[in-house]
């Protein structure tokens, strides 16, 4: 770790944050299952049984839909699974309409970070619609600044590889000595720490060993946690009379074509 630095910023002033959105930003499991274990269930898949919680986390949570469809459908042709996960992601959208929330201190962590004038990404392997879905029910579609979805950095380069993270910095022109990351998922850590940036885990007791092998920096349970905020008020310093930032070359929220990455 650099001179000056913390465990999450090595080298401060902090600059940006990029999140995730399932389960970083917003409560959505329930949602993927239930959309995911009605499909299945139709379909005959695990002898017609509902799949579990625990399928869904192992197998599942913070993945792309190619990577899901691979593990499912391993010999399906990919009209099939275009058509499958389609239908999965209009029945997640009316859920998720029923009753998303955001992970308990987010809204307050959004504001801090206006008012210090951070650069601010989205950074995710669900698909575009889906992300822009949650992000516009949480009520931030002004707060970020560019987000990169799980289409975005062509096949096979999406979480846990560093390429969608790294696009992030690049647009955002921030670097990853004073970025941070937030993240739920054993593969969105190792996607961060592998782009070379802290990065917190959202996470349960129950899944806290795995998010810290995985490389994670800090662990906690919401964004009330007082060690997070200690360390980010050391990392960031005092806010900034202008919270508004501006990039020139990027106007919120920014679509990220696959060819660029």
């Amino acid at each position: 770790m650099e001179s000056g630095g913390n465990e999450i910023c090595r080298a401060p002033p902090l600059e940006a944050l990029l999140f995730d959105i399932d389960g970083t930003m917003c409560v959505s499991d329930p949602f993927h299952h239930r959309a995911f274990s009605e499909l299945l269930q139709n379909l005959g898949y695990n002898g017609g049984a509902p799949i579990t919680p625990e399928f869904g986390m192992a197998h599942m949570a913070g993945r792309s839909n190619e990577q899901i469809g691979r593990f499912l459908f391993p010999d399906w042709p990919q009209p099939r699974l275009d058509a499958f996960f389609a239908e999965k992601e209009a029945l997640f959208a009316r859920y998720a309409g029923e009753g998303l929330r955001e992970v308990p201190g987010l809204a307050e962590l959004c504001r801090w970070a206006r008012e210090r004038g951070l650069k601010r990404a989205a950074v995710t392997n669900a698909p575009r619609a889906n992300a822009e879905l949650m992000i516009g029910i949480l009520g931030l579609a002004d707060f970020f600044q560019l987000v990169v979805a799980g289409e975005d950095c062509g096949e096979g380069r999406s979480k846990p590889c560093p390429d969608p993270y790294l696009r992030a910095l690049a647009l955002l022109g921030a670097s990853a000595e004073r970025s941070l990351v937030f993240e739920d998922s054993v593969v969105g850590v190792q996607a961060g720490v592998a782009a070379g940036m802290p990065v917190v885990a959202i996470a349960s007791e129950s899944r806290e060993a795995k998010v810290v092998a995985a490389g994670a920096s800090m662990v906690v349970r919401d964004y009330r946690d007082a060690k997070l905020w200690a360390a980010l008020d050391a990392a960031a310093g005092a806010p900034k009379i202008d919270s508004e930032l501006s990039l020139s070359a990027v106007e919120p929220p920014v679509s990220v074509p696959v060819e660029n990455c």
